[in-house]
């Protein structure tokens, strides 16, 4: 069984870069990691970080709003949930703000991304 499937592990890493083609360059050298290139299913270009032909992260552009509004690259985690919506309530509940509402990712599953009341910022997936 893949531990990354059950529900409270850590199950994704995700860099948004302000420069993608840099950062690929950075990592790839860095780790050994080979770069994929595909595209999200709803618009725009992701490469996969893979080691050994499997997948261990995802690499994408900052949004040029995000960057605008102070944001910097930064690197985020996903935790596998059994419920995105239910965790999402639960994480209302317990003072976090919502950063990305629960959506679907067609072929992937539902996420969503909070920021706790620390200021950390965490999302939470649940795969198909």
């Amino acid at each position: 069984m893949d531990v990354r499937t059950l529900a409270g592990a850590f199950s994704w890493n995700e860099l948004l870069a302000s420069n993608v083609e840099e950062a690929k360059s950075f990592y790839t050298q860095l780790f050994g990691w080979t770069a994929e290139e595909s595209e999200m299913t709803y618009g725009g270009a992701y490469t996969l970080f893979k080691v050994n032909g499997d997948a261990v992260g995802g690499l994408w552009q900052l949004p040029a709003e995000a960057q605008q509004q102070g944001a910097r690259p930064y690197w985020g985690a996903y935790v596998t949930v059994d419920d995105v919506d239910e965790t999402m309530k639960k994480a209302r509940d317990l003072g976090a703000s919502v950063i990305v509402e629960p959506m679907d990712i067609p072929g992937t599953g539902r996420f969503a991304t909070i920021q706790d009341p620390q200021g950390a910022i965490i999302s939470f997936i649940k795969y198909e």
